[in-house]
């Protein structure tokens, strides 16, 4: 037997329809299982909170990215005005900040949108041309009409036999190995 057909990356149980699979979710949680995904076809109100207790890191990238891009925006203005190109016209100061403040703005903006958009790709890991669980039997219903929940191998609680016992307790349609 090779290494590819001794490789799993999990167990996943398939559910016909969301209040199920929150069901399921909310036991698999507390039963202590912490690295499990949910597969759906549309979103699911609460799946998320149950699911995902990571702390949310995108609302300081926001503050961050806002704060730093309007900084480097005054600054790139600033060094201009009073290193670069220093001309005192109508006694005017060389560094007038009020004059700044629209392009430090939209600067931040720019920055801040930026930041989140790259967080956002690497909260939800992405570019991702493969996973595992496209190994998973029944795995395209997940885009249309199935619901499915996966408790990885790299959990502390995962044992295969116990775990495939607990996920049937749920009552899913389906539970199958998830491959490499």
């Amino acid at each position: 037997m090779s290494k590819r057909e001794n490789c799993m990356h999990g167990l996943a149980a398939e559910f016909a329809d969301a209040e199920s699979l929150k069901a399921a979710a909310q036991k698999t949680r507390d039963a202590g299982y912490k690295e499990i995904k949910a597969y759906t076809p549309f979103y699911v109100a609460g799946l998320n909170e149950i699911i995902d207790d990571s702390p949310n890191f995108l609302p300081w990238l926001l503050i961050i990215g806002l704060l730093g891009g309007a900084f480097i925006g005054f600054m790139l203005q600033g060094l201009a005005s009073v290193e670069g190109y220093a001309i005192n016209v109508g006694g005017r100061a060389l560094f007038s900040w009020q004059a700044f403040t629209p392009v430090a703005f939209e600067v931040g903006v720019l920055t801040a949108a930026l930041f989140i958009v790259g967080g956002f790709f690497l909260r939800i890991g992405l570019p991702l041309p493969y996973h595992p669980i496209f190994n998973t039997p029944n795995i395209e219903m997940a885009s249309s009409s199935r619901f499915f929940l996966c408790i990885q191998t790299q959990d502390q609680q995962f044992h295969t036999r116990k775990t495939r016992e607990f996920l049937e307790q749920l009552e899913p349609l389906n539970v199958s190995e998830v491959g490499c």
